[in-house]
């Protein structure tokens, strides 16, 4: 354990060193928070929303796009490892090699709840929040699902990455995969005005229930038309389990890059 935890610290200095992957994975949503909120909330006068405030709804979409963005970048640490050599000496280290995923993913998870809570956090003091449970009632719920969907989501780019061979490849993969299944979560647009075909399709998507866990502990005022927690915690703590011991199970291997 004491190895996978050496290996999570320098990957977590990498990225606070890293101050344009920082910056750029929580300026994002941020940007797109600001300004697409604010455009639609003034612009449309949106009327479907169950509690009004198309800035305040966005805000979960925002934290968990933020959750994207990080499990996404963070994973190509394995990469850049592989293609400097690094991951030959670790892998050559007395140590099982899963020990190496295991840190890997540790710092991935610790930064992808650091910036997705900083999210949550910056927009918090300008928008209008119900917190309808409490304000630290709130945060915990709020924490609580953060940590599940960034679980899910390191499992998922540890998954991919051990097993392609290039980093654009994991890139496109990952934004193939993840930003249809963004787009279809509830974060950006209430699922219940849905096609009948799309709603089915909303309630088959993992993040759909991170989004509603987010939007019942800060937006909402009332759990109707939400799905509820208990269903939300019970979907992503099983997902999260098994896609974090998927990523886990394939143990890495050096490629033609790497060697």
């Amino acid at each position: 354990m004491s190895a996978a935890l050496v290996i999570a610290r320098r990957d977590l200095l990498a990225v606070v060193r890293s101050r344009s992957q920082l910056y750029s994975s929580m300026l994002t949503p941020i940007l797109f928070l600001v300004f697409l909120g604010n455009g639609v909330s003034h612009g449309l006068e949106p009327a479907n929303l169950p509690d009004g405030n198309f800035t305040a709804y966005l805000v979960a979409g925002a934290v968990v796009m933020t959750s994207v963005f990080s499990s996404t970048f963070s994973s190509a640490s394995y990469y850049r490892d592989r293609d400097s050599g690094v991951l030959r000496l670790l892998l050559s280290a007395p140590v099982h090699p899963r020990v190496l995923l295991l840190g890997k993913s540790l710092a991935a998870l610790a930064i992808g709840v650091v910036q997705a809570m900083a999210v949550l956090l910056l927009a918090a003091p300008f928008v209008d929040f119900e917190w309808q449970y409490g304000l630290v009632a709130g945060l915990f719920v709020s924490l609580a699902a953060v940590v599940l969907v960034n679980l899910m989501l390191t499992g998922l780019a540890q998954a991919l990455a051990s097993r392609i061979q290039t980093m654009q490849g994991f890139h496109l993969l990952m934004n193939l995969a993840l930003f249809p299944l963004l787009f279809f979560s509830g974060a950006f647009f209430p699922i219940d005005g849905l096609p009948a075909w799309l709603r089915v399709l909303a309630f088959v998507n993992p993040l759909t229930y991170a989004v509603d866990a987010l939007e019942l502990a800060v937006y909402a005022s009332g759990d109707a038309t939400f799905i509820g927690l208990g269903v939300d915690f019970a979907v992503l703590a099983v997902l999260a389990a098994g896609t974090y011991l998927v990523g886990l199970a394939r143990t890495p291997k050096l490629t033609y890059s790497g060697a």
